[in-house]
């Protein structure tokens, strides 16, 4: 790339911006949301007051994805002309966030990546999805597109997206600007660190102060949803069964007592 194409694309100011320092879910959270569905996780958060868990729109490349971890989060921001644009764009990106954030993946990451559901830029491609699963990355959110989709695809990591692009990531609207920060993600806000639960109905941002008591609660839940739906196939009846009654409760909790002894 030429000097002067240098000129027109390089920011005049210091990028990538990065957040602060913060303390990552201990190994047990992560483990102890592994049976817990992002359906049964966005209604035990409804129940502790927090609205708006459920990351509206991406959904999942491939049917049956799952993935729990922590989440490492990348913000786009909107482009202006001023700071990087035109000819050699795509080289530019190599010191921005987008590249930065490849280097502090750690096993078991989640990157959530906010994009404003751009529909033209493919934030996440086969070269960088491929680098952040080899350093142990779990699966990736973009409130946006990707690209090379079919490639992505057959690394077999988890992404949920809006959709796909055949533009790189700043060939349009936005441009990689910080990681480590606060992100908004389809109506959710997720902090670093925060743990993201995303199955087929989507993904769902558990804050990270909140997981024992989600983890406690959405235990319960899942076991009593066991529970009736073998009630259900034997016959019973839904109002009995869904949700649990006085009497239907006494039941199960002895149904779950007999499994914990190996009655």
């Amino acid at each position: 790339m030429s000097d002067s194409v240098t000129r027109l694309v390089r920011p005049p100011f210091s990028l990538p911006v990065r957040g602060d320092e913060y303390t990552r879910p201990t190994a047990g959270e992560l483990e102890r949301l592994q049976r817990v569905s992002s359906a049964t996780a966005c209604a035990k958060l409804h129940g502790l007051g927090i609205r708006h868990s459920f990351v509206d729109g991406p959904r999942p490349l491939s049917p049956g994805q799952r993935v729990v971890g922590s989440a490492l989060t990348l913000q786009f921001m909107p482009q202006r002309e001023d700071l990087a644009s035109g000819l050699g764009q795509e080289y530019v990106e190599r010191h921005t966030a987008l590249w930065a954030v490849m280097e502090t993946v750690q096993p078991g990451d989640v990157l959530v990546i906010q994009a404003y559901g751009s529909r033209f830029s493919g934030v996440i491609g086969d070269i960088l999805a491929r680098y952040f699963k080899r350093k142990g990355g779990a699966g990736i959110v973009v409130d946006g597109r990707i690209r090379d989709s079919g490639r992505i695809r057959e690394l077999g990591i988890p992404v949920w997206s809006t959709g796909t692009t055949p533009h790189y990531a700043s060939q349009s609207e936005l441009f990689p600007w910080g990681y480590d920060v606060p992100v908004a993600v389809g109506g959710a806000l997720c902090l670093p660190g925060d743990i993201v639960v995303a199955d087929d109905d989507g993904p769902v941002i558990v804050p990270q102060a909140m997981a024992d008591a989600v983890i406690t609660d959405a235990q319960d839940h899942e076991d009593w949803e066991v529970f009736s739906r073998q009630r259900l196939d034997e016959g019973a009846r839904l109002s009995d069964y869904y949700p649990l009654t006085p009497d239907t409760r006494e039941e199960y909790e002895a149904w779950r007592s007999g499994r914990v002894s190996g009655l």
